[in-house]
């Protein structure tokens, strides 16, 4: 396969979806001759937070001189982003040489990208590995280890109800399956749930280091990346990243994928007292109302469209959800005539609700 073959080849998987268990994913790794287990691994589960506590943690501990491998999920720019080396992406040849030697595995998309993931790191002897979970942490595909250095838990709350339980309790009982007997777990300040990763660290004989309430979430985040550095005896010290599509400012507008309420809620600290129009889309899986009613009250022009997602709720569906609390709302069919509309207003300008939309509209507020 070349770079593009094994590229779609990988988007074809996209229609198994998730998968509960980890029975594939482990049989494809034994296959690999087990590489997680060679791996000095920082494991990261949580709900919000967890792209910017391990690109912090990765960054401080490439400037501290060390050879860190990363892995984060979702891509914005490119698929290949979500693993890395050093702020190295692997390379199409790489990429490309990994799914062709396994492509007659039988894995999801993302118990396939984890392995190849493994497999790379392993194979180039990275000093250490610093791995977000994609959903959850008990069942999830990264989750397939023996042993992990220092799992860390970022902001717990409700989302993915449908696969990890509907209640706080549940959602963080699934996310501390990460912690590994007699370990080290750093928790960010979770006082609703604290007690479940008490019990769980109790339970397997692991150190738990609480981190403080710092005031805001940015600084639990990187107060939480720094525990983690302190913990490894690391001095350097952890800083806010930038990453892709988390309140980012492209050509004078916002770009943010945020999702759920506690998403909201950090963007609602963020935005201006001005007006302010939006580009809106979102995925009918999750509370989209909750989400709205944070940041649609705040916008004095909303556009809604559809993404290019099966998941995606219907332009039309969001644009009655929104109008409950904007007078004005567009439904927009074509996202390119909703960004070049919103282009024309004079007013602060975000686009968000959605990585999937973050992905697709990119390119077109780099023109």
């Amino acid at each position: 396969m070349n770079y593009n073959e094994a590229l779609n080849f990988i988007y074809e998987k996209q229609r198994l979806g998730s998968v509960p268990g980890l029975s594939r994913i482990e049989k494809l790794l034994a296959d690999m001759g087990d590489p997680q287990n060679d791996l000095r691994i920082i494991h990261i589960a949580g709900t919000n937070g967890k792209g910017t506590v391990a690109n912090s943690i990765a960054n401080a501990l490439i400037k501290a001189g060390y050879k860190v491998g990363l892995f984060t999920s979702p891509w914005v720019i490119d698929y290949r982003e979500q693993i890395q080396i050093d702020g190295e992406y692997i390379s199409e040849s790489d990429f490309a040489k990994y799914v062709s030697e396994y492509a007659n595995a039988e894995a999801t998309e993302f118990e396939f990208i984890t392995t190849i993931m493994y497999k790379y790191f392993s194979d180039q002897a990275v000093d250490y590995a610093v791995v977000e979970c994609g959903m959850g942490g008990e069942g999830d595909a990264t989750n397939a280890v023996d042993h992990s250095l220092i799992s860390v838990i970022t902001s717990v709350a409700m989302d993915h109800t449908d696969f990890l339980g509907d209640t706080l309790d549940k959602i963080a009982q699934q996310k501390s399956g990460i912690i590994k007997p007699n370990s080290v777990c750093v928790l960010y300040p979770n006082p609703e749930c604290k007690h479940i990763f008490e019990a769980k660290c109790n339970a397997l004989n692991s150190k738990l280091i609480n981190v403080a309430e710092q005031g805001n979430y940015q600084k639990n985040n990187i107060a939480t990346a720094n525990a983690v550095l302190s913990e490894l005896g690391i001095e350097a010290k952890a800083e806010i990243p930038n990453i892709p599509a988390r309140q980012e400012m492209m050509n004078g507008i916002m770009l943010d994928g945020a999702h759920n309420i506690d998403g909201a809620l950090a963007l609602e600290k963020n935005l201006p007292n001005e007006k302010i129009c939006a580009v809106i889309g979102m995925m009918r899986d999750k509370d989209v109302d909750g989400y709205l009613s944070h940041i649609a009250p705040h916008c004095d022009m909303i556009i809604t469209v559809t993404p290019d997602n099966p998941r995606a709720m219907n332009a039309g569906e969001l644009g009655d959800l929104a109008s409950k609390y904007c007078g004005n709302v567009i439904v927009e069919n074509d996202i390119s005539k909703a960004i070049m509309l919103l282009k024309k207003q004079n007013c602060f300008k975000l686009i968000c609700g959605s990585f999937y939309l973050a992905r697709q509209v990119r390119k077109e507020l780099l023109i």
